[in-house]
């Protein structure tokens, strides 16, 4: 079997230059494809392996840039670009298009069998997606569960899974129950996981450099995590052929 192929694409999203990752699986048919969001800090390899993952699974993949290639180490750096991208809906849908975009145009995707995946502040981002009336076949958010303004969850036209830490103290239980309530009171099909001693996160590999409060790997739940998302892909947008 041919090995999965990769390549950096650059694109214009909320004033800077992004540098997203794209994995294409053997073969040269279209399949179905998977937007995929990188934690606050922005992409590094743990996404790229997680979008080389997915190609292998049969999936065109595309890890996409909040930060116009930057990865923060600093956390109060990260925080200082994160925060006001969480507080404003707009700008995280206009980062979101603009990687659908280069998404759609690569030959190989299915343009209408399209799912959006994140972690972290890429989670918050697919979930805006969904908001702004995107046609996906599915949405997956891990501790990015920030809930939108009031109404525009009804836009919401897929399956959305939603994955948080018991012990994440950035995503608290009275964040866990805002955010059932909004998908429920859209009459989102929705499913919310909660992986028991996990903080804020556990599915980002333990890094040398400081990090916030709260914030930890959990191995064990990060597999499982991984695992659901695969499960709701293989639900939601089957490979075939």
């Amino acid at each position: 079997m041919p090995p999965v192929t990769t390549r950096t694409v650059e694109y214009p999203a909320d004033g800077l230059t992004m540098l997203g990752h794209l994995a294409l699986p053997a073969g040269s048919g279209r399949r179905p494809a998977v937007l995929l969001g990188p934690e606050g800090p922005g992409v590094s390899d743990i996404q790229r392996r997680r979008a080389d993952a997915l190609a292998e699974l049969g999936y065109v993949s595309l890890a996409f840039d909040l930060h116009g290639g930057h990865w923060f180490t600093d956390p109060q750096e990260m925080l200082a670009r994160v925060t006001p991208l969480l507080a404003d809906p707009d700008r995280l849908r206009g980062i979101g298009h603009a990687a659908l975009d280069v998404l759609r145009a690569e030959p190989r995707t299915d343009p209408e069998r399209i799912a959006a995946v994140g972690y972290g502040t890429g989670g918050a981002v697919a979930l805006e997606l969904g908001r702004a009336g995107v046609e996906l076949s599915a949405i997956g958010t891990v501790n990015g569960l920030v809930t939108g303004r009031p109404g525009d969850a009804r836009n919401i036209r897929c399956p959305v899974w939603a994955g948080v830490g018991s012990e994440d103290p950035i995503m608290p239980p009275q964040q866990r129950d805002a955010f059932a309530a909004e998908m429920q009171d859209a009459g989102v099909d929705w499913r919310l996981v909660v992986y028991g001693g996990a903080l804020h996160a556990f599915h980002h590999p333990t890094v040398d450099h400081a990090v916030l409060p709260g914030v930890g790997h959990h191995p064990l739940q990060a597999e499982r995590a991984w695992r659901d998302v695969v499960a709701l892909l293989a639900e939601c947008l089957p490979v075939t052929g």
